[in-house]
């Protein structure tokens, strides 16, 4: 959006939902009230529902269900995730796009949001289904000072991060699958993939690749998914504020980095473990679809391992491949 219409939506929500007439409108940005209009119409176009009634000026009446920098930025309230606000109408992959900015010197909390992406990865290589207009595909650029071994643990943040937003957003109560999923009733509603840059003795960057299924229909999921796929809107049965959303991960997640970097991976583990789909259940490991291990989940150990519990007491510190609660 354009500095003016940015500067109308503002002055649209210092109004308190009451009328902002063309000659104060006119004042603030120093134009002419034919450009106001103009300005008014490209803000109607943009789906934002704006009364117009001469002698009172403009009423903004609705918002669009709209991943922009304004519709996100107003609702933020972060110290560090966010500092930077990169909203793109569509790009291959938020972690590729966000990638390429932290190579070029990108501030952490560096935020790459797209309304829609047409080659989203997921674990292991797999296609994360990307259609526009319905969910949030973010990547965040972190610059921890931690080892390289250590950037493991940030995954875990990120899933927190969003089965704590679900929380706060709607009733829903979400679980967490190890290492990267977060469940709803069984069903994926969201994926995490990070991706790092780093020397042998430190990291450059970390970016956190976050994919939510909010408002998706039935009918825009794969047919060929592997495991089962749910949104928000399928569960609810109402759509999600797609802004309001993202503002909440990304508020939760900055709360989950700073206490990271002040107690360490602890408090974050346990969290994570007291929501884990798996908690007391025996599990099922798979390599490209051939069972390997089958044990009792035993938590994760500092570095987000999962460990299984045999049935000769033998704990096996798995750190990739498939689970499944048996």
């Amino acid at each position: 959006m354009s500095i003016a219409t940015t500067s109308i939506l503002r002055l649209f929500r210092e109004s308190g939902n009451c009328f902002v007439s063309g000659a104060s409108i006119s004042r603030e940005l120093r134009v002419s009230r034919t450009a106001v209009w103009k300005h008014i119409n490209g803000l109607r176009d943009a789906g934002y529902v704006i009364e117009a009634v001469p002698s009172r000026g403009y009423l903004l009446i609705s918002t669009p269900n709209i991943l922009s920098e304004e519709e996100v930025r107003e609702r933020l309230h972060t110290a560090v995730i966010g500092r930077r606000l990169v909203c793109l109408p569509a790009t291959v992959s938020t972690n590729v796009a966000a990638f390429r900015l932290a190579e070029e010197g990108a501030e952490e909390g560096t935020v790459v949001i797209a309304d829609a992406q047409s080659g989203g990865k997921g674990r292991m290589g797999r296609v994360w289904s990307s259609p526009p207009g319905v969910n949030l595909y973010c990547s965040i650029v972190l610059r921890p000072t931690i080892k390289p071994y250590h950037a493991p643990q940030l995954t875990f943040l990120s899933a927190v991060a969003v089965a704590r937003a679900i929380e706060q957003t709607t009733a829903l109560q979400p679980e967490i699958k190890w290492p990267n999923d977060v469940l709803i009733r069984g069903s994926k509603v969201a994926g995490l993939l990070n991706e790092m840059s780093a020397e042998t003795d430190g990291i450059n960057f970390v970016i956190l690749g976050i994919g939510v299924n909010l408002n998706m229909t039935a009918a825009q999921f794969p047919a060929t998914l592997r495991t089962p796929a749910t949104s928000l809107l399928l569960e609810l049965g109402r759509p999600i504020n797609r802004a309001q959303f993202a503002a909440a991960m990304l508020g939760e997640l900055d709360r989950l980095y700073e206490d990271f970097l002040t107690c360490g991976f602890g408090p974050v583990r346990e969290e994570w473990q007291q929501r884990c789909n798996a908690n007391g259940h025996e599990v099922s490991v798979s390599d490209g679809g051939a069972e390997t291990i089958r044990g009792v989940f035993d938590g994760i150990d500092g570095d987000g391992a999962m460990l299984v519990r045999l049935p000769n007491d033998r704990v096996e510190r798995i750190l990739s491949g498939d689970v499944r609660v048996v």
